[in-house]
């Protein structure tokens, strides 16, 4: 896979990059990056390690040991995975920085050499608020940054990146907006991609494990299957899974992501502002739900920040 583009006027749309997750949470299925990688075709195993609970719980590893703060999983993850990685020639991006993305990018420089391999592994961080002062006593201070930091590391070479504190979904619009060469008022393009990663963000509630209807699903005793998403260059996309896995992917278990943790029909993001409202949903094969039609327009002016603090007796408050 190729991830530098010139998408000027003549040249041929890139075809779709497909993105997968790998991780849902911190303590998510271990095997799961290895699974997504030898399961089937994909371009970008991405993954999600972080949540409000996940910084605090990060925090406290800080205190304890400055040298951690980051997701100490994705590690051991990416370490069975290095030399896979570069046979299946895909890109790796996770937000499992946490407070220390440099942290986990120096350990995978330190294990890659023990292994005679040379990945380039690129980190983006300036979420960290705590130099500021705005918040005395703050345990954690993070700003949710977009997806640009990581598009911008991939299309320099990078063959991992790893992010602190980004949207849950900025892992796929950054490997999305590398991929097709987005610019950053493609807000369109980028309204498709938030929700790609919104549906691919937990991981695998969008086959099945966010659904009500579960006892309707297929039950073959396997694991339910991480979800992947096919995102073209105008941002909409197929939602799947790779064949075999458990679960699966219908309108009606992709809706029940969809709707998971929104308030309005105008989901705000540090990348563009995306308009639910206009999102259509179709059944297009088994286990292959398109998304079509999402529209966006600039994102809000302010980003939104996440403070953990330590109470009376370590008890923790966190407010976003």
């Amino acid at each position: 896979m190729s991830l530098g583009f010139d998408t000027g006027a003549g040249r041929p749309a890139q075809p779709a990059v497909r993105v997968g997750n790998c991780s849902g949470f911190y303590g998510d299925r271990l095997s799961a990056m290895r699974e997504m990688l030898e399961d089937g075709q994909l371009d970008v195993p991405a993954g999600d390690y972080l949540a409000e609970l996940t910084m605090l719980i990060l925090g406290k590893d800080a205190m304890r040991d400055p040298s951690l703060g980051y997701a100490k999983t994705f590690v051991r993850q990416v370490e069975d995975c290095l030399g896979l990685a570069p046979e299946k020639d895909v890109k790796i991006v996770a937000n499992a920085g946490g407070l220390n993305p440099a942290g986990p990018a120096d350990k995978l420089r330190e294990v890659a050499s023990g292994l005679g391999l040379e990945p380039r592994i690129a980190y983006v961080h300036g979420d960290d608020l705590r130099p500021l002062g705005l918040w005395e006593g703050a345990l954690t201070a993070n700003a949710y940054l977009g997806g640009f930091g990581i598009a911008s590391a991939l299309t320099k070479g990078a063959d991992i990146v790893v992010t602190g504190r980004v949207t849950d979904a900025s892992v796929v619009v950054g490997a999305a907006a590398a991929h097709h060469g987005w610019q950053t008022d493609d807000h369109d393009a980028l309204a498709g991609a938030v929700i790609a990663g919104h549906v691919l963000e937990c991981g695998t509630q969008a086959t099945g494990g966010n659904f009500s209807g579960f006892r309707t699903l297929p039950h073959t005793g396997q694991p339910l299957g991480f979800p992947l998403a096919e995102i073209a260059a105008d941002g909409s996309c197929v939602i799947t899974k790779h064949d075999g896995t458990g679960g699966a992917v219908t309108v009606d278990t992709v809706t029940a992501q969809l709707v998971y943790e929104i308030q309005s029909t105008r989901y705000l993001g540090p990348d563009v502002t995306t308009h639910l409202d206009s999102l259509r949903l179709e059944q297009v094969g088994p286990d292959r739900v398109a998304i079509t039609g999402v529209r966006g327009e600039a994102p809000p002016e302010q980003l939104k920040v996440c403070v953990n603090e330590l109470g009376v007796g370590a008890t923790a408050s966190s407010s976003c």
